[in-house]
């Protein structure tokens, strides 16, 4: 079971460590072209990214607990960080854009098996007193 744990904690730390340095690469370094986008996933992004601080925090965000369950350390942490975009990624990929949702999958599936995994550190949390 630990080496289950090694393996899905790594490939999920590098693709969150992998979308946050692609997502900083495109759009402040210009390094590649953004993928074209229409409807309703045009409308979806237009309107978060019109904010202009939502996606920096998130893909910083991204990064840190990317990093983190790369290098094995402050996992628990990590992972009730990235619970709600995990959710997030798996709802937008469900009912927007469904050419993701593969790997959207992953990324819930992997978050819960590595909340199962590490379920001792949340006990505390959730005791009823």
């Amino acid at each position: 079971m630990k080496i289950a744990m090694i393996i899905v904690r790594t490939l999920m730390g590098l693709l969150f460590v992998f979308a946050s340095i692609s997502f900083f690469l495109m759009y402040y370094f210009k390094l590649f072209p953004m993928p074209p986008m229409e409807g309703t996933v045009k409308s979806f992004n237009d309107g978060l990214g019109s904010v202009g601080y939502f996606f920096p925090v998130l893909k910083i965000t991204e990064l840190l607990c990317g990093l983190a369950l790369l290098v094995g350390r402050y996992v628990p942490l990590a992972l009730v960080v990235l619970a709600p975009i995990a959710i997030n990624i798996f709802l937008f990929h469900a009912f927007i854009d469904r050419t993701g949702l593969p790997v959207a999958v992953f990324v819930v599936l992997s978050e819960a098996f590595l909340a199962y995994y590490y379920r001792a550190a949340f006990s505390p949390i959730l005791k009823a007193k």
